[in-house]
C-alpha cells in the first residue's frame, strides 16, 4: 500500500496506483486513448495493478505518458517504483 501526499497535505491511500493513475486521467478509455491501447488492455492492466516489464525495459513509457496528463496528481517515477510487477512471479 502506498502513501502519497496531496496538495492539502493530507496523506492518501493508494492500494492500486495504476487505478489511481487512470483516474486522474480521466478514466480508463482516457487512459487507453493516451497509451494507445485498447480499453480491454487498460482493464487487465488495472486489474493486476502493476506496469507492463516493458515498462521497465524500456520498451513503453505509459509513466510518463499518464503523468504528463495527471494535473500534477504523481509524477512518472512515483507511478513506476509503486507498479513494479513482482519479481518472483515474472522468474522462470
Amino acid at each position: 500500500m502506498a502513501l502519497i501526499t496531496s496538495e492539502n497535505s493530507d496523506q492518501l491511500e493508494i492500494n492500486n496506483p495504476i487505478k489511481y493513475a487512470f483516474q486522474k486521467v480521466g478514466g480508463r478509455t482516457r487512459a487507453a486513448l493516451l497509451l494507445g491501447r485498447s480499453y480491454m488492455a487498460m482493464s487487465k492492466m488495472e486489474k493486476r495493478g502493476v506496469l507492463p516489464r516493458t515498462e521497465y525495459t524500456g520498451e513503453t513509457n505509459y509513466a510518463e505518458t499518464l503523468a504528463e496528463h495527471c494535473q500534477g496528481a504523481f509524477t512518472a517515477e512515483w507511478l513506476k517504483e509503486r507498479a513494479k510487477p513482482d519479481q518472483a512471479l515474472t522468474k522462470g
